[in-house]
């Protein structure tokens, strides 16, 4: 059963970043950092993380966008602020089109939720420093058998499951 971890908006936090990864990665097949962690980019903190460069990043080796590929699922990670995510999913719509993905995870709002729009799912991991929808700073966990069954569970950051931030949702194409 492949799980990604995903976190975003991090804003200069080191051990809350080093403790989600020590928890988390030997259970996981990726970790995805949607941006904005103010760290440099061969920090020890984001090693082993696909990174998408933030509003708030300036290392030039950030890329922007990253597609990345676990089991029979693929990801677009990115930061979301030069798609207009703040107000409409749309631009970020035809860049997973465009991409091939069929999972969109971002960040910048700081607000976690995720969305299903036309067969893709867009997550929101929220701020694991700074939340702006709820007091939680938080993260994120996807896990599926198959792309009939997928399970989405939101994290403390302190590691505590967030029962009223889970979602179950499928990825196959209605026939």
């Amino acid at each position: 059963m492949p799980k990604v971890l995903i976190i975003s908006d991090s804003h200069g936090l080191e051990q809350e970043l080093m403790d989600v990864k020590k928890r988390h990665q030997h259970e996981v097949d990726a970790m995805l950092h949607c941006g904005d962690s103010e760290l440099s980019y061969d920090s020890k903190e984001l090693e082993g993380f696909y990174y998408a460069k933030g509003n708030c990043d300036f290392e030039p080796e950030m890329e922007n966008d990253q597609v990345v590929t676990v089991g029979d699922i693929t990801f677009l990670l990115t930061h979301g602020h030069l798609y207009q995510i703040k107000s409409t999913l749309m631009p970020l719509s035809y860049k997973a089109e465009e991409s091939g993905a069929q999972i969109a995870c971002f960040g910048h709002s700081h607000i976690a939720g995720a969305e299903k729009v036309n067969e893709k799912l867009f997550i929101n991991p929220g701020s694991c420093r700074l939340p702006r929808d709820r007091e939680e700073p938080t993260y994120a966990i996807l896990e599926w058998t198959s792309l009939d069954q997928l399970k989405l569970q939101f994290f403390h950051i302190n590691g505590d499951v967030m029962p009223d931030l889970y979602l179950e949702t499928s990825l196959a194409a209605k026939e």
